[in-house]
């Protein structure tokens, strides 16, 4: 019974890790407009440091533009800045009412350059759940240590939380392989 929890709880760990990959692979820049590429951009809003999607609406009008209109037209500038400063690699231009920012055409070093960051990206998210595996197996001596479960128990929650490891290292290697092939399509 609290084996079945243990494997649960690994498995939580495993989504944790798969949804976190998500994101990451969320904000990488792959030629069009995506509203997600400025998840991580915070804007200095009255001394507080506010997500950018908090302080404005963020639309797509076109395939290559973003389009940001601010709730409060004093907020233009240091939206402005904040996304300059991030690593988002583009620059707005703006006519003082709403942020535009313009997607230029991915060039083809730089398309081998983000496919490398996504494969970086994909072989973080392999080291955290094996992470996660090793304390699950970690946890599972410890409990045939205690005599909570029998040896032959072990062998069997050790094989099934191997299953799931290799099940969620194939679901990590399917994402970055549809997003390279999204990062690398002109």
């Amino acid at each position: 019974m609290a084996t079945s929890k243990h494997l649960t709880s690994c498995e939580d760990r495993f989504n944790k890790c798969l949804a976190n990959l998500d994101s990451e692979l969320n904000t990488i820049r792959v030629g069009r407009a995506n509203p997600h590429v400025l998840d991580r951009v915070t804007v200095d809003y009255y001394g507080t440091p506010t997500p950018l999607q908090q302080v404005g609406n963020i639309t797509v009008p076109e395939a290559r533009l973003l389009v940001i209109q601010p709730w409060d037209a004093s907020l233009i500038t240091p939206i402005c800045k904040a996304i300059q400063m991030s690593d988002v690699g583009i620059n707005p231009s703006t006519d003082g009412k709403v942020i535009r920012l313009p997607f230029p055409e991915l060039t083809e070093e730089k398309r081998k350059e983000t496919s490398k960051e996504v494969k970086q990206k994909g072989e973080g998210a392999k080291v955290a759940i094996r992470n996660v595996r090793r304390d699950g197996m970690d946890q599972l001596k410890k409990l045939k240590k205690d005599s909570t479960i029998t040896e032959d128990e072990q062998k069997d929650l050790e094989t099934e939380l191997q299953k799931l490891t290799d099940d969620f290292i194939s679901k990590v290697d399917k994402r970055v392989e549809q997003k390279t092939k999204e990062v690398m399509s002109v």
